[in-house]
């Protein structure tokens, strides 16, 4: 039997928590183990839980989602997140993302399936950003790439071209399984690929790593 995905919910409104419980819950593979209204409790939460991934809003009370984005990541790095929030500004995209956010969903423009693929996606090591959310991350980086001393960082080793082509599935939202397959070769042969792109690039999670290398030039999004 198949492990269901552990997901936590995180939203200051209950009507919001609601629908998402049920909507998730529908899925097999999904379990809902709880929920949060707010970012302190959320904190909380993860560690009594131990969820696989997060769903967090990014405007709560008590304590705002990055703040909370960023404290889960200090204490359970392994912790997969994605924002689920109405807020599609081009700077909290770009600090949700640096801050270890894996994925990034608009409410009202995310699709009952886009949410489901993102849960699954994370999971299984992956990042998956909208569309709408990858354009304005790019416009964002851009605006940094403009000034040299934003994006300045030396001493970063040369990518192998193997690790060239991993880079590029990584930044198509691609799990290690699915890099795998692609370049025919051992999911473990993936993994030490992605920890020495990480290394190189001074990178803390594949999103960043992403973020880094549409900056450098190194892939397109």
């Amino acid at each position: 039997m198949t492990t269901a995905i552990r997901i936590l919910i995180v939203d200051d409104h209950p009507v919001v928590r609601d629908g998402l419980n049920a909507i998730l819950e529908t899925q097999p593979d999904f379990e809902v183990v709880g929920e949060a209204g707010d970012g302190q409790e959320a904190v909380a939460q993860v560690e009594n839980l131990r969820p696989d991934v997060v769903l967090l809003d990014l405007d709560m009370p008590v304590l705002d989602g990055l703040g909370a984005l960023r404290q889960i990541m200090e204490h359970r790095p392994e912790t997969k997140v994605i924002i689920f929030t109405v807020f599609d500004t081009d700077e909290r995209i770009l600090t949700a993302v640096q801050s270890g956010a894996q994925g990034y969903l608009l409410k009202g423009d995310a699709p009952r399936n886009e949410i489901f693929r993102a849960v699954r996606t994370v999971y299984q090591g992956g990042a998956l950003l909208q569309p709408v959310v990858a354009g304005k991350l790019l416009r964002q980086v851009k605006v940094q790439t403009a000034n040299p001393a934003a994006t300045e960082q030396p001493g970063v080793e040369d990518l192998t071209e193997r690790e060239q082509d991993v880079l590029e599935l990584i930044g198509q939202g691609m799990a290690n399984k699915e890099i795998a397959q692609r370049l025919v070769i051992s999911e473990r042969t993936v993994k030490f690929h992605v920890s020495a792109i990480l290394a190189k690039l001074n990178a803390g999670n594949r999103t960043e790593a992403t973020r880094i290398a549409a900056q450098r030039g190194l892939i397109k999004l």
